[in-house]
């Protein structure tokens, strides 16, 4: 016993993945049990399947378990053994001898554990098989139901890790992603402004910055709600997210303030049609009537200011306040034509 104490202090140190783990473990499972064939399953209950997950044979022309095999679970040993909690037979023809599968692998003695969880679920099975009569010692049965506790362990702590790294990415898409419209907000903006004046140096191209600002939004709000201001927000985004090229990127700023960034044409090239191309089809999508739920507005449409930046002169904060002044200068011209 001391021997596959040793190795098993070894296997379940060094292991980082269920099969890391699982081979010397069944490994030590033959050498303890005498069957020429040692597995580990795992049961598809909703799909009525069950399949060998990782399998050791000892080259043995008498019996083979293959890896990967898939067996309807109806016709397992495995199901009968947990019916009828006998988990071991040296005679599977005598006892279970209408189980297809065990006759076409040739299996006449059979032994296995339940890998189960602590609110009683069973993932699947660790057995051992041979086409001989074998005994099933008390110490066979004590290393089976150890190696199977273990195996359940290491299962739960991959669904912990699992759960863990959900939870993770959730909150880094929350913490990136604004929670009203489920655009990306400022933090996430400025990363990917930063990324794409980098490319746009590398690339010599401009860089499109521009700056929306829902005119007359407060009134809205004033005379509407919150509610209705929030799902005129929404509806703001779903119509500039339409209009975007496939490289752009639309953010929300903040408030009432939406910015989008994307490529522009090649450094040295006149990119005032494409600055105004833009900043006319950001605009022309903001005009008209909104069906805000029980009410339905007018909107005589958003002051957008865009500009091309160099990006080999440009930082992020830089040609977020170009595309701002840019912004500003439109709501002044809109204001004076309205006066």
């Amino acid at each position: 016993m001391q021997p596959i104490l040793a190795k098993l202090s070894e296997a379940v140190g060094s292991a980082h993945t269920l099969e890391e783990l699982t081979r010397p473990l069944l490994e030590m499972l033959e050498a303890v049990t005498g069957c020429e064939s040692t597995y580990l399953t795992s049961i598809d209950w909703p799909g009525g399947m069950q399949h060998v997950r990782i399998a050791r044979n000892s080259h043995s022309d008498a019996l083979e378990v293959p890896e990967g095999l898939s067996v309807p679970w109806a016709d397992t040993l495995c199901k009968r053994a947990l019916e009828e909690g006998r988990p071991y037979t040296n005679n599977v023809a005598e006892c279970w001898g209408d189980s297809g599968a065990a006759r076409e692998l040739g299996i006449r003695t059979y032994m296995s554990t339940p890998v189960r969880a602590e609110n009683g679920h069973v993932h699947g099975t660790l057995c051992a098989a041979s086409a001989a009569a074998r005994p099933m010692s008390a110490q066979s049965q004590h290393v089976l139901e150890l190696f199977s506790r273990l195996i359940n362990q290491h299962l739960e702590r991959e669904r912990l890790v699992a759960e863990l790294r959900a939870v993770n990415a959730q909150l880094a898409a929350s913490s990136r992603t604004d929670h009203l419209t489920g655009l990306p907000n400022r933090r996430l903006l400025i990363e990917e402004l930063e990324s794409l004046i980098g490319r746009s140096a590398r690339s010599r191209t401009a860089v499109l910055v521009a700056f929306i600002d829902l005119d007359g939004f407060k009134a809205i709000n004033d005379a509407h709600g919150h509610q209705s201001g929030d799902a005129f927000l929404r509806a703001i985004a779903e119509r500039l997210t339409a209009v975007l090229r496939s490289g752009d990127m639309l953010a929300r700023l903040g408030g009432d303030e939406f910015v989008v960034i994307g490529p522009g044409p090649a450094l040295g090239q006149d990119a005032s049609a494409a600055v105004a191309a833009l900043g006319a089809r950001l605009a022309d999508c903001t005009v008209g009537d909104f069906d805000l739920g029980a009410q339905r507005i007018a909107y005589a449409g958003a002051s957008v200011g865009a500009v091309a930046v160099d990006p080999r002169h440009c930082s992020a904060d830089h040609a977020l306040r170009q595309a701002d002044a840019a912004m500003y200068a439109r709501k002044r011209a809109r204001a004076a034509v309205r006066t």
